[in-house]
């Protein structure tokens, strides 16, 4: 049996360089950044920091100008735009800010889309689908559409979404922040929870420091870069 690497993400002397006009915006630059398998690392830095642009190269959403990315002993700029789709596909997850839920399907088709582009069979993706929704707290909400859903629920639906796949890294790019306090916070808990009971490895954007206490790692990211201090051990 091949043994497991050590070390899920390795990020090396990564950047980002994009051009309005002629004139460069330097996005990202000298980005290193190591995450092992079942970590909670939480990013954080104020807008505009370039949190969201790293998660995308991280998940091979986007492209970077100089450096790379290493996923699970893959280097993403090694592969065509075909073979990162499939590898974000068995490997990763996503929660975002804004949900991003489809809103022409039910809260139970939303959670079986990722099983079903996995190739899952149809009864497989429902069964599965419906033991999520149950694990969030929604298996009343299955036929319910995202327009007929509160913020904090529609949330909950991505979290189950995102679970479903039992992805190795789930990245999350500010998931409350369109909630509410109290409801930011039972989320946020949720996403803990999960993370510890799958061991699935948490990269969090975040720019509350209250929420990136409850990470194992803390990341601080100034000016496109992570400052070159070690990362902070959370509080406990």
């Amino acid at each position: 049996m091949t043994q497991q690497p050590a070390t899920l993400l390795e990020v090396s002397n990564l950047g980002k360089v994009v051009y309005n006009g002629k004139t460069a915006l330097r996005i990202l630059h000298d980005v290193h950044l190591h995450v092992e398998h079942g970590e909670s690392v939480a990013i954080v830095g104020v807008s505009g920091s370039g949190k969201s642009t790293l998660l995308a190269l991280i998940a091979g959403l986007d492209t970077p100008t100089s450096g790379s990315v290493r996923l699970d002993g893959e280097v993403l700029g090694e592969l065509d735009e075909d073979g990162r789709a499939r590898l974000r596909a068995r490997l990763v997850g996503f929660v975002f800010q804004s949900f991003q839920l489809l809103p022409n399907l039910t809260a139970l088709e939303n959670v079986m889309l990722p099983l079903e582009l996995a190739g899952l069979g149809s009864a497989a993706c429902k069964e599965r689908a419906m033991q999520w929704l149950y694990k969030v707290g929604l298996l009343a909400r299955t036929s319910h559409y995202p327009k007929q859903l509160s913020g904090g629920e529609q949330q909950r639906v991505a979290l189950a979404r995102a679970f479903a796949p039992c992805p190795a890294l789930l990245l999350a790019d500010e998931p409350t922040g369109n909630l509410d306090d109290a409801t930011g916070g039972e989320v946020i808990n949720l996403i803990f929870e999960l993370n510890l009971e799958q061991e699935t490895t948490l990269i969090l954007v975040t720019h509350d420091a209250h929420i990136a206490a409850r990470s194992s790692r803390i990341y601080r990211m100034r000016d496109g870069t992570i400052d070159t201090a070690p990362p902070q051990e959370a509080p406990w």
